[in-house]
């Protein structure tokens, strides 16, 4: 049987795996140094959305924890529309709640430079709005790729700077902030495009595969660079395509961003709304890009409500203290060898990465004991006032359960009714189903 837990700490596998490679020239002053959460937050899924619509997810976000969103901006001609409404929700909210413009650059055009045209014109929209993202005096801007981007210019470089950045000036003037993906070793040669590296793939393990898995990868080590900008994200999975090593990762790459915290200015949720890929944390809404067979009835929100706690933690440089005990559980929906009986497009590359477990947070607000159960098994360890990771090995058939207790009182306990460990799905699905309590709402 195995029941692991860990205290304040890194999972010891994911700890070399989420190490990122950072920018090489000196970090840039921070003068208030202040830290900033951002969600990615996939304009190309609101088609639907009223203004009402984004002022809820505005809310919501704020009140997890998160700053801002990034609003990743695509090219369907509706989709300024949707920006317009997004600023005017922010606005309307009355909160210290801002957004950003994130170009999707494997959507948009670059070529021309009368595509740039079309990039400087949402940042001189919406430069002077009271709810746009500035960073050291300046509008923050990031991107999705656009590390081939030209402009019609001589290099990726000479694009970026005589067509982007060099011509939005006082008021508009951009602090970018750019995910090009590109070797790290190389990211000089795009030092005078860009004020910072957003780096994305630090928000997974992308190079373990199912053969790889075992074993010793070496940390690439964090150095100093000018702005970083981190990633988290709960997992990562597209139907029929790939799957990342994702079990414990998100609770685990935020404990490891906030040891590095005096490096990371800034740390991007990814995402707030990407179904295609299964990396939500916001709520099921909008218009999906068919991904319903794998999300309808997946919601994420239980890490969206974690996501408040290691907030905290970063922004303060400490944990914050629990007021009330939680339980955070997820698992997938079935096991990673099982066969699907009717499933036209197959398992994801590297499945076998996934564990069939288990997987709990809980924050408690002293000494307790935790108590995880299957159908198969059940296991109770004492855990210290804070957060504690457990997971449990689950087998066909099971169902899950997890409570709190001190003494003989139990404190708080979580028993999904609606999941069971499945032994013959009808067709795949890697997504996480997660569920979460709280003493507070007993």
């Amino acid at each position: 049987m195995h029941f692991s837990y860990i205290f304040h700490r890194l999972l010891v596998l994911l700890l070399p795996l989420l190490s990122a490679t950072v920018t090489s020239t000196p970090l840039e002053k921070r003068g208030s140094g202040q830290k900033y959460v951002f969600a990615h937050h996939i304009v190309g899924n609101t088609f639907s959305y009223t203004v009402d619509n984004w002022l809820d997810d505005i809310k919501l976000a704020n009140a997890n924890g998160i700053d801002a969103f990034a609003l990743n901006i695509g090219s369907d001609s509706w989709e300024p529309n949707q920006v317009k409404k997004a600023y005017a929700a922010a606005e309307q909210s009355k909160t210290t709640f801002k957004l950003f413009i994130s170009f999707d650059m494997t959507a948009l055009p670059c070529a021309t430079a009368r595509n740039a045209a079309s990039l400087r014109n949402y940042i001189t929209t919406y430069a002077k709005h009271p709810s746009q993202f500035k960073y050291n005096g300046k509008v923050f801007a990031s991107t999705f790729s656009g590390e081939k981007c030209t402009f019609g210019q001589r290099s990726v470089s000479q694009g970026w700077v005589s067509q982007f950045t060099g011509q939005l000036t006082g008021s508009n003037s951009v602090f970018f902030v750019p995910s090009f993906f590109v070797d790290p070793n190389n990211f000089r040669t795009y030092a005078s495009a860009m004020d910072g590296q957003l780096n994305w793939n630090s928000a997974w393990p992308i190079t373990v595969t199912t053969n790889s898995l075992s074993s010793t990868l070496k940390a690439s080590g964090a150095t100093a660079g000018r702005a970083l900008t981190r990633q988290g994200s709960p997992l990562v999975t597209e139907v029929g395509e790939f799957i990342y090593l994702s079990d414990q990762l998100y609770p685990s790459r935020w404990q490891s961003i906030i040891e590095a915290r005096d490096h990371i200015p800034m740390v991007e949720v990814l995402t707030w709304n990407d179904y295609g890929e299964s990396h939500y944390v916001g709520p099921i809404k909008g218009s999906q890009p068919n991904s319903q067979a794998w999300v309808d009835g997946f919601d994420h929100s239980a890490w969206l409500d974690l996501t408040k706690y290691f907030s905290l933690a970063y922004k303060n440089g400490k944990y914050p203290v629990v007021a009330n005990d939680n339980i955070y559980m997820w698992a997938r929906p079935h096991a990673k060898n099982a066969i699907a009986s009717s499933d036209p497009i197959g398992k994801p590359n590297n499945f076998g990465v996934s564990e069939d477990a288990l997987f709990v947070v809980v924050l408690t607000s002293a000494p307790a004991n935790a108590t995880l159960s299957t159908s198969s098994v059940s296991h109770t360890v004492a855990v210290p006032a804070g957060l504690t990771q457990l997971s449990l090995p689950l087998n066909a058939g099971d169902s899950i359960y997890a409570s709190i207790s001190r003494g003989n009182t139990i404190i708080v306990k979580l028993a999904p009714r609606n999941f069971r460990f499945e032994a013959n799905p009808k067709t795949y699905n890697f997504n996480a189903f997660t569920a979460m309590a709280s003493s507070n709402s007993r």
